[in-house]
């Protein structure tokens, strides 16, 4: 195996550009969501879209730019994604209205996926010897959560002093860095055999995610009916077609035979339930440290460094100790840790201050920190380099649909608990037209509030309050379950794996 050069590390360190970019997207969004709740008011149907459209265009789009980058470019595909990313960003910054900030996000969600498998393919054809690439993985990894602890301290600095769209901002300095730099230090990787790009596949992988998700967002949002049910089969049936498409194509939009290959497939799939959890619990973080524990957006940063401090120093940690723990000790031993610290979150109150919740956060995310870097370094090491963009694409979109998964049902779980809640044990002096705003999320309810006097005002808070706790409570305790049981399966079928 070939040592990668002085030149391969500078560019990585170009390649963890956009990976900071988009963690701090997402985190300071989560900051934002209060204050563009108040702006714009959206519906809780439109706040959950304006969080994870993004996740869901990423998801469904990243087998088609994976591929695309194979054929095209991986450089030139990453360079033309930031391009697109930063003019999106700016765009969203300046949204006057929910249905427009949902479809800029969705702009977004498309230069995204441009980014993540052309970032993670250069890295496998850059850094060939194992224990280097492991390595370089690691530090790819670590970016997310560098770039998830810088998001609250500046996003919050932001929102202290200019309005809600500033935080779509910051990342357009790093798309420019970006688009100065790639082509000055990134080599170009491209399949020197690249096989005709089969659009109706593309198109089949698009609609069979989004319909799918959006009849799971439908159903969590209003409960079972026609159009939730439709929705659902038809994302299963249009996958289905893309599934039988691939078999009887020469040259296929994904290998599937990939996934016959027991480290490859667990891998995915334990990369997807790590995803699901840790998204899916941030969303309702940033709410329950603003709304719950009234700390203000640069407090409520403040509050979430220790959790991108645990990440990054499981991520720095898994390196050497892959060397002397096999693969499969180490994702389940992640898993069960952070199913320890989900256990713990389930222990918080509206009382008991954010300590506890902190302590939470940290001990899962030094638990999922090295089942990230370890299960991602299976993917992409099971592909031949020529087909590395199409695996990194695999591996981005089982991380970006279990992302985008976690946030629509346990947000929406989270929804319908809360909504339980108000509905069947709300103060009864309440006036009816304020209790139904209060009932839709808990940042409504904290500005129907308002209108009240003082002695009911604090009553509905504290009701509402306890209300989204109890929610964040229930998420808790359905991540612990997942991960213990994604523990006990990465244990077997990687143990099994000569290639773990």
């Amino acid at each position: 195996m070939s040592v990668a050069s002085n030149r391969a590390w500078i560019g990585l360190a170009v390649l963890m550009l956009p990976c900071l970019l988009v963690s701090m997207d997402l985190t300071v969004l989560n900051l934002a969501v209060p204050h563009l709740s108040a702006d714009l008011r959206p519906t809780s149907a439109q706040l959950l879209w304006i969080v994870d459209i993004y996740g869901f265009l990423i998801a469904g789009s990243l087998i088609t730019m994976g591929t695309l980058g194979d054929r095209i470019g991986r450089r030139r595909l990453l360079l033309i994604g930031a391009a697109a990313f930063g003019a999106a960003s700016v765009l969203a910054a300046f949204s006057t209205s929910a249905d427009m900030l949902i479809a800029t996000r969705a702009v977004l969600g498309l230069a995204g996926a441009t980014l993540m498998p052309s970032t993670l393919s250069l890295i496998r054809n850059m850094f060939h010897d194992p224990v280097q690439r492991t390595f370089a993985i690691g530090l790819w990894t670590t970016s997310f959560s560098v770039g998830g602890m810088l998001g609250p301290l500046v996003g919050g600095l932001l929102l202290e002093q200019f309005w809600w769209g500033s935080v779509f901002l910051v990342g357009v300095p790093a798309m420019v860095l970006l688009l100065i730099l790639g082509p000055l230090l990134l080599p170009e990787f491209r399949d020197p055999s690249p096989h005709r790009y089969d659009i109706a596949s593309a198109t089949l992988s698009l609609i069979a995610v989004l319909a799918a998700i959006y009849g799971i967002k439908r159903w969590a949002e209003d409960g079972v009916d026609a159009v939730a049910g439709m929705s659902i089969a038809a994302g299963i049936a249009v996958g289905a077609l893309f599934v039988r498409r691939q078999n009887t194509l020469p040259d296929p939009l994904i290998d599937l035979g990939l996934f016959r290959v027991p480290a490859f497939s667990t891998a995915v799939v334990t990369n997807m339930a790590g995803f699901f959890v840790m998204f899916g619990t941030f969303l309702l973080f940033a709410q329950c440290l603003q709304l719950v524990f009234g700390l203000s957006p640069w407090q409520a940063g403040l509050w979430t460094i220790p959790s991108s401090v645990g990440f990054t120093v499981g991520s720095m940690l898994t390196a050497p100790l892959a060397r002397r723990i096999n693969a499969a000790t180490m994702v389940s031993g992640g898993l069960l840790l952070a199913a320890v610290g989900f256990a713990v979150l389930t222990r918080i109150d509206a009382a008991n201050g954010p300590l506890l919740l902190v302590a939470a956060s940290v001990i899962f995310s030094i638990g999922l920190a090295p089942v990230y870097i370890l299960t991602t370094d299976l993917i992409v090491a099971s592909a031949p380099p020529a087909r590395a963009g199409a695996a990194s694409a695999i591996s981005e979109t089982g991380t970006e649909l279990g992302g985008a998964l976690g946030i629509a049902i346990l947000g929406s779980v989270a929804t319908a608990i809360y909504r339980g809640v108000m509905s069947h044990s709300a103060p009864g002096d309440i006036p009816v037209t304020i209790m139904d705003a209060a009932k839709s999320t808990l940042g409504a309810a904290l500005a129907a509030a308002n209108t009240l006097p003082d002695e009911t005002r604090a009553a509905l808070l504290q009701f509402a309050r306890d209300a989204f706790v109890h929610a964040l409570d229930i998420v808790a305790v359905v991540s612990t379950v997942l991960m213990i049981g994604t523990a006990a399966l990465a244990a077997l079928l990687l143990r099994r794996s000569p290639a773990a």
